[in-house]
């Protein structure tokens, strides 16, 4: 499963790695979630192109969208057969830049927030579909899923899922649906290897989705016993702020 991760490598070093012409600005998301944008590198007309889309899939059959559930990860076991899916993933496949991801691990009464990243401290690439939904008045939205498969040994004390990792040399092999169909494109949706990436914890404000900075990457000790078996205490409110999330990136 992946519910949130980050992409805070400069766009000149996302570009470098995935190819694409055009030269976006993009600010660093520490706390990127459902239904916000994100980057995204597809195939159009042959080309690796970037694109802004929204996370959480919406087929294009869909009548009307909020009576559609929220789907921002995509059980690579079925994507061959499932509707939400079967569609994209033979004709609209997708990368997914990001920097790494979070996972909360059972600890007692408490779940402590970890963060996995590659282990040499670049950027990678997750699989995804996007489709492409137009209304009835004409209004078109287009939105991605993070396609996802059985957690490797090194996660699975997290959690029992973890997104596709797409290595650098299969890009094109998961983006060219015309050359590459979808049984083939398959192949990929396996686990990272064991080794592939770190895990550390970070503080329990990544939950928060408005809080996004650096500090949330920070590394924190673990729960002790006594904390994962006492009550997660209360914290003072706080006046909410304004930080800009929901806007364009």
């Amino acid at each position: 499963m992946c519910g949130r991760f980050l992409l805070i490598s400069p766009p000149a070093i996302i570009k470098m790695l995935f190819r694409y012409k055009e030269q976006p600005n993009f600010p660093a998301r520490f706390n990127i979630a459902p239904t916000q944008p994100i980057a995204a590198v597809r195939f159009f007309e042959g080309e690796r192109q970037f694109a802004l889309l929204r996370w959480g899939l919406i087929p294009g059959w869909v009548k009307d969208p909020r009576t559609f559930p929220l789907v921002f990860n995509a059980r690579g076991e079925s994507v061959l057969e499932k509707p939400a899916f079967k569609s994209a993933m033979r004709y609209r496949r997708c990368l997914i830049p990001a920097d790494g991801f979070y996972e909360w691990k059972q600890a007692g009464k408490r779940r402590q927030p970890h963060l996995i990243r590659p282990r040499d401290g670049g950027p990678m690439a997750f699989a995804g579909l996007w489709e492409s939904w137009m209304g009835p008045n004409g209004e078109e939205m287009e939105t991605a899923a993070i396609v996802t498969t059985t957690a490797n040994a090194q996660l699975t004390p997290l959690h029992h899922r973890m997104p596709v990792i797409v290595p650098p040399e299969a890009f094109d092999f998961w983006l060219d649906h015309r050359n590459v169909d979808a049984e083939q494109a398959m192949k990929l949706v396996r686990p990272a290897r064991d080794g592939l990436l770190d895990i550390y914890p970070v503080s329990d404000a990544v939950g928060r989705v408005a809080n996004d900075s650096a500090e949330l990457i920070e590394p924190v000790a673990e729960l002790t016993e006594a904390e994962a078996v006492a009550p997660k205490p209360r914290k003072s409110a706080k006046a909410k702020i304004d930080n800009g999330q929901a806007s364009l990136f």
